[in-house]
């Protein structure tokens, strides 16, 4: 009993020495409505309020109807960052077409050093939290030197498919801001079904500003990741 003891203080020391610390591990659930593939096929019409949406969780991505901007939930509020940048509580009556969501607890708490650009922050990410072939929730906060976000006008139908869409995108390049980064890492074998690799949307955090995050760097970040062991999906009606 005393060498086993002394075996967990050793790797618990070894752990925290690295800037990684785990809380204990919970089930943790995604609810997602439809997929990326209907909305690369210029599926941007559902029938699921942000009222029913947010039963489901309190944190996450996604869109409105239409394609109508960037949809961003922290800590149980729902923002839509329009085309011109401009960020708006979501009301519980609007509609969404596609959402991921869950009701965030960590199980991971990270602390990183200097990241220069997207590719950096990902390959750190990748070295520091576990491989395999669960999905990740992760929320970053920082004060970041630098970051470029992007959102999407409103979609006339008949509806163009998204990669015609993004073609209207608006990008905005923000510089010495607090904020959060919130999103998910996708498994490869769910390519399709979601975004495989990572997907980050970002909000200042005077809630001014934000979308669709394309590239950031910073000196330092704390970081929070759930690990989910389930996906309930829900096809559009």
């Amino acid at each position: 009993m005393k060498r086993l003891l002394a075996t967990l203080l050793v790797l618990i020391v070894g752990i925290a020495s690295s800037g990684l610390l785990y809380a204990q591990s919970s089930d943790h659930s995604i609810f997602q409505l439809s997929t990326l593939n209907a909305l690369k096929q210029g599926v941007y019409d559902g029938e699921t309020t942000f009222g029913e949406l947010r039963k489901h969780g309190d944190f996450g991505l996604g869109t409105l109807n239409g394609l109508d901007g960037e949809m961003l939930a922290l800590n149980g509020e729902f923002f839509q960052i329009k085309a011109d940048g401009k960020v708006h509580l979501i009301p519980d009556s609007d509609r969404t077409p596609f959402a991921v969501v869950t009701f965030f607890q960590p199980d991971m708490k990270l602390s990183l050093s200097r990241v220069s650009d997207m590719k950096e922050l990902q390959e750190t990410l990748d070295r520091m939290l576990p491989a395999g072939d669960r999905p990740l929730a992760i929320r970053i906060d920082a004060t970041f030197a630098y970051s470029k976000v992007r959102s999407v006008p409103r979609q006339e139908k008949p509806y163009p498919g998204l990669e015609d869409a993004l073609k209207q995108q608006t990008e905005f390049e923000l510089k010495n801001v607090r904020g959060t980064v919130l999103g998910f890492r996708f498994p490869t074998y769910m390519d399709g079904v979601n975004v495989a690799g990572y997907h980050f949307h970002f909000l200042t955090a005077d809630k001014k500003a934000g979308g669709h995050l394309l590239d950031c760097s910073t000196e330092s970040a704390d970081v929070d990741v759930a690990l989910i062991s389930n996906l309930t999906l829900k096809l559009l009606e």
